[in-house]
Parts: C-alpha cells; sequence; structure tokens
C-alpha cells in the first residue's frame, strides 16, 4: 500500500498526487480553524492555496 503510494509519486500518476494535494488542503483548513497557535493561522491560507494550485495541475496528470 505504502510502495504503491510512493511509486505513483516518483512515476507521477494522478492518484498519489491528489491524494497529497486533499491532504495539503485539508491541514490548510485544520490550521485556519484552531484557535490555538497563531503560526497555524498565519500560514493556512499559504498551505490551502498550495494544495489548491497542486491539485489543478497534478489533475492533468495521466492516470
Amino acid at each position: 500500500m505504502i510502495s504503491d503510494f510512493m511509486s505513483g509519486l516518483v512515476r507521477l500518476r494522478r492518484g498519489s498526487w491528489e491524494m497529497l494535494a486533499s491532504l495539503l488542503i485539508a491541514i490548510g483548513v485544520i490550521m485556519l480553524m484552531q484557535p490555538v497557535f497563531l503560526w497555524a493561522y498565519t500560514y493556512s491560507f499559504i498551505v490551502t492555496l498550495t494544495g489548491t494550485i497542486m491539485f489543478i495541475i497534478v489533475s492533468h496528470f495521466p492516470e
């Protein structure tokens, strides 16, 4: 399972990279909603934006 994910990243396959981009978007949203750490709130927009742009780019990768 992990080896399939890693080989998908190395071979530039869509599924693995989309999962990574979606994870970045989710982490950015969690960073935005948490009330404790100011550094997490500060960088939440950048993390979410990076994940979104990454998702748009990797959606053009082959299956």
